[in-house]
């Protein structure tokens, strides 16, 4: 992601969420939610499907109406005004291109009904086809166009009419893999060239953590976080931020006294006392999570030197997973199975590699880890298991 074209954010909202509230039925789709969206950021609202996102979009555009709570756009408060009112324009996943038009004529088309002048309409028709990269597609009709170029139209058309916000929902869903890599690096472009708010929401952690400013984790209609990418993934604040952004490794335990006013001894049952960070002064007696990353985890054959705060626990290979750049580690410790993975930065093909079965030893350093409270009931379906070992025999070794 490239910093924003628009220059550093103002404090404050640009488009805020007081307190909102929708109910579907006996669904709570929406619950007390507040939120200030800056000036010329992207900000992602990101979670499963089922916890809010979509709805929040759609308050935001006008297309349903909160049950409690006020919506403000650039201080003003759109909560009551129609979706033609309110200088925010919506990007959806099916693109809803009219199929008999062609390329010019769909993104002309809200000029065309605002009734601007034609010399108006046909400058600025141009100038949104340089910016999408579709000046020499002008004349197609959607079925000619590609899932990638049917995307930079709606964003063409989307944008053509000056939003204040664009709304993207899911709008690379439909995309192959590559396509959507490529369409990320584009949009990130594009909003670095036109300078506004937009507001994205995704299921997929990937598209957020790559595109966004910033982020807001849902979780059953309420915000588990908000924060950079670098935030919610380094430094999460519950267990369900931690299990549903990337990988971890949960280890449930209890706080035995704090050293330092800084860091934590901690006992998890089976596994000597480890040490870990105190970020958030979790007193003693009470039972946490403790979360660590796989890629904070070291794996070797041999025993690190002791340091106080470098937590060293024997292992033993479960499973092994060779993916080119890095490779995943599964192992056995006391009765807690562990993920590790080793980034093969530098490789030595004459290196006798880690294998499965093989006795090793683990260790990560006491800043790795955070204390997170314990799961909610909501949270338990997140607790996401590792793949169980399939009982490889000893000829089966060369698979990682």
């Amino acid at each position: 992601m490239t910093p924003s074209a628009a220059g550093p954010a103002p404090p404050g909202g640009f488009l805020e969420f007081q307190n909102i509230s929708k109910r579907f039925g006996t669904i709570q789709a929406v619950e007390g939610v507040s939120l200030e969206i800056r000036k010329g950021e992207i900000f992602s609202l990101l979670g499963p499907s089922g916890c809010g996102k979509t709805t929040m979009l759609r308050l935001a555009a006008g297309f349903e109406q909160p049950d409690a709570g006020r919506i403000i756009l650039d201080g003003r408060d759109i909560t009551d005004l129609p979706p033609n009112k309110r200088r925010i324009n919506t990007i959806f996943q099916s693109y809803a291109l009219f199929p008999h038009m062609t390329v010019r004529d769909n993104i002309a088309y809200g000029l065309r009904v605002a009734k601007k002048p034609k010399s108006e309409i046909e400058a600025e028709v141009e100038k949104m086809l340089h910016l999408v990269r579709m000046t020499d597609q002008a004349g197609k009709k959607p079925d000619q166009l590609s899932g990638g170029q049917k995307q930079r139209v709606a964003i063409a058309r989307a944008l053509i009419n000056k939003p204040s916000v664009l709304l993207l929902d899911e709008p690379l869903a439909a995309l192959d893999l590559k396509l959507r890599q490529r369409m990320l690096i584009e949009l990130d472009l594009i909003h670095d060239e036109v300078g506004l708010t937009f507001l994205y929401v995704t299921h997929d952690q990937g598209e957020a953590m790559s595109l966004s400013d910033r982020i807001a984790v849902m979780e059953k209609g309420r915000i588990e976080q908000v924060g950079t990418p670098a935030e919610i993934y380094e430094a999460p604040r519950t267990s369900f931020v931690a299990a549903f952004i990337g990988d971890t490794n949960f280890l449930e335990g209890e706080v035995v006294d704090i050293q330092d006013g800084e860091y934590s001894r901690l006992r998890i049952e089976g596994l000597p006392e480890i040490v870990c960070f105190n970020d958030k002064t979790i007193r003693p007696g009470n039972s946490v999570f403790l979360s660590i990353r796989p890629e904070k985890v070291h794996i070797s054959r041999d025993r690190p030197e002791e340091s106080r705060l470098r937590n060293i626990l024997p292992a033993k290979v479960e499973d092994v997973i060779y993916l080119g750049s890095m490779t995943k580690y599964w192992v056995r410790t006391g009765d807690h199975r562990i993920q590790a993975l080793r980034q093969h930065a530098r490789i030595f093909l004459d290196e006798k590699p880690i294998r499965w079965k093989d006795e090793v030893w683990i260790w990560w350093h006491g800043d790795d880890g955070f204390m997170l409270e314990r799961y909610r009931e909501r949270d338990e379906s997140l607790i996401a298991a590792p793949p169980q070992n399939l009982e490889e025999s000893p000829e089966d070794e060369d698979k990682g």
